[in-house]
Parts: structure tokens; sequence; C-alpha cells
């Protein structure tokens, strides 16, 4: 769910410069599928379809580089999402297992401003999620620690904007390890080639109210056989645990809804 990413984020007003410092009258520049740019007002965000669009600036790589940027397969997009940073990767992971996720973009768009001195001033999220039932989220990936106060500026323009939009915003620090790492190892099964109906159907059954991990696995088969498909059925959420504790052979696994 979001909210294990959610449990994450922080205010990015607490040091007091939210109050003081939102612009208006902004304007986003995004990219359309084919690559033309397009410049236009906010309000032209609640047309656009994000999900298809292209990210608005390329994720660097160098030598002596502190961050680690690289690609994530998304289940939602059927295509690789950009992360620049191991925390953006573990939001990103937290976004594609989310069932109430149906798109994931990063850097979607940026927003432009001009500071109350006139000067121009723009930020790209690092992710926009589209919800079901039509809302949205974006995020900015910062640790607090991290985050200077021309960060908080550009947050707390985002979130004007986004509240402008009726859209959710959120600024997300480091998961909760144990959570992240557990999302992570079942990330690893997420693609169709994991599953396979016949094992999945004896693993629903098998797990039925509740069996720790490798029980049920066993019970369905040979594990070597019979592991994928369970994660597999765990990343699609038809299988449920308690990822706030480590993942293991005795971790209780249930069929989803009757936990």
């Amino acid at each position: 769910m979001t909210a294990d990413l959610l449990t994450a984020s922080w205010d990015p007003g607490d040091a007091g410069l939210a109050g003081v410092w939102l612009p208006g009258g902004f304007e986003v520049e995004y990219a359309e599928p084919g690559g033309r740019e397009v410049r236009a007002g906010l309000d032209r965000l609640r047309r656009v379809d994000l999900g298809s669009c292209l990210p608005v600036r390329s994720f660097p790589s160098y030598r002596g580089q502190r961050s680690y940027p690289g690609w994530f397969w998304s289940s939602k997009m059927g295509k690789h999402v950009g992360f620049e940073s191991w925390v953006e990767r573990g939001h990103l992971v937290a976004l594609d297992f989310a069932s109430e996720v149906t798109a994931i973009v990063s850097q979607p768009f940026w927003l432009c401003w001009r500071t109350p001195a006139g000067k121009a001033a723009r930020h790209a999220p690092d992710f926009f999620a589209r919800l079901a039932g039509g809302g949205a989220l974006v995020i900015d990936s910062r640790p607090r620690g991290m985050a200077d106060d021309g960060d908080r500026r550009a947050f707390a323009a985002t979130l004007q904007a986004c509240e402008m939009l009726g859209w959710g915003y959120a600024v997300c620090g480091e998961m909760d390890p144990v959570v992240a790492a557990n999302q992570r190892w079942i990330a690893g099964y997420r693609h169709p080639r994991c599953g396979n109906p016949v094992t999945e159907a004896r693993l629903v059954e098998a797990f039925g109210a509740g069996l720790p991990l490798m029980e049920g696995a066993e019970a369905a088969g040979d594990p070597i056989a019979t592991l994928p498909p369970l994660f597999h059925l765990m990343w699609r959420r038809e299988l449920a645990a308690d990822l706030s504790l480590v993942l293991s052979h005795r971790t209780v696994i249930w069929r989803a809804g009757r936990g």
C-alpha cells in the first residue's frame, strides 16, 4: 500500500518557510509520448495522461557519484522507470507494489513559477502516481537531513500546486528498512514469467487461512517449483503477510482477504 511509503513522509514546512513562500501563477512543462515538449498553465495537468508521458529530465551517471541511479522494470507500466538513488528506488518499488496505483512516471513534469523577486524557478518532482478512481499522488524523495532551504521552498511550491489540482503530495525519506527489503525481495518475482496458474491454484488452496511460508510451499509441491509462484502471488496481493516483520520460512502467509 502507499501507506508503507507515506509512513516515511515528513513535513517540508517544518523549517517555517512554507507559510511565507508560496508562489502563484504556476506553469508546467511536460513531454508527450512522441517527445514533443509542451508548456502550459497548471490546469493542463488535469487533462493530460501523464502515465503515457516521458520524463522531463535524464538521470546523470558519473565517476565518484554519491547516489545510485538506475532503472526498475515496473509491473504496472510494463516498462522500465528510472530512479536517481536507493531511496527513490525504495519508493518506486512501493508504488509499483501498491494495489491502488495504476500508473507511475518518474520526473513527470517541470513546475515553473517566479519568486517574489521575479526570478524564474522550477522543480521536477520525483514521481507521479495515478490512483484507482482517478486521484493522483506526487512524491519527492528526500531524507529530511539532506533537504536544504531551497529544497523546502520547492517542496512548498509543489504542495501548493498539488492542492490546487486536488492531488496528494508527500516528501518521503527512507522507508522502514524491513518493509523496504521485503518489498524488494517480492519484487524479484513481479514479472508474469514467475507465475504458473496450476501451481498458483494449489498455493492459494494450501495457504487458506494461514500457514508458515515453507510449510505451505511444500504442501503445494516441490518448493523449487512453488516458491517463485508463491512470491509472485504475494506481489499480486493474492497472498498476504505482515511485511513489517523479516520475511523468512516461518513467516505466516494467508489468502488475501482472509487475514
